[in-house]
């Protein structure tokens, strides 16, 4: 009987082992959105987003760990406005015709018990190659409630100074200091 209990405990345990295995997750394009704000002429903070990023989480539970692999379309801007869109594209800013994507790879998940709390990274923008550590302020795991897979949900916030990626027109009348604030969500494949 005895036996029995020990050999049952070994294969429970290798049984839960083979099944933490680490999820990869598919960023959900359509809820997914990279915004940035910055301080305009002293006038106002402006709050701009890109619409289309794509990308992966992969995120082993047990082990505590996790990799980030991001890729933002920069001809997605949203700004509201047409022309505007436009100036930001240009050669001053973004420079989208020669730089058209941004990236963004972690380096690094920092956990406090089962929750990231910050992700270290290197984010490419116009083949400038920064690290940027975003701090994840809300985190969620578990069954999306529509498509009843794994899915997780995310927001982080990062300042970085655009003058440092090559995009500093008229700085510092239009601040240097942009905040990174993104919603990420994602479905296990």
């Amino acid at each position: 009987m005895k036996k029995t209990l020990i050999a049952a405990a070994f294969a429970a345990f290798f049984a839960s082992s083979a099944m933490a295995a680490p999820q990869t997750y598919v960023v959900d394009s359509t809820h997914t959105f990279p915004r940035f704000s910055y301080n305009h002429m002293g006038l106002s903070k402006q709050i701009l987003r890109f619409d289309k990023t794509t990308g992966t989480v992969v995120l082993d539970k047990d082990a505590k760990e996790a990799k980030v692999d991001i890729t933002i379309d920069m001809k997605s801007i949203s700004t509201g406005s047409d022309i505007f869109n436009d100036h930001i594209q240009g050669e001053d800013f973004l420079n989208t015709a020669k730089y058209p994507t941004a990236t963004f790879k972690s380096t690094k998940v920092v956990f406090e018990g089962d929750k990231p709390v910050s992700i270290e990274g290197e984010l490419t923008i116009k083949d400038v190659t920064k690290p940027v550590t975003l701090t994840i302020t809300s985190f969620f795991n578990g069954p999306h409630p529509m498509l009843k897979k794994d899915a997780i949900g995310a927001n982080a916030t990062a300042v970085i100074s655009r003058t440092e990626f090559n995009a500093g027109k008229y700085a510092p009348g239009v601040g240097d200091e942009v905040t990174l604030d993104i919603a990420l969500e994602a479905v296990a494949q």
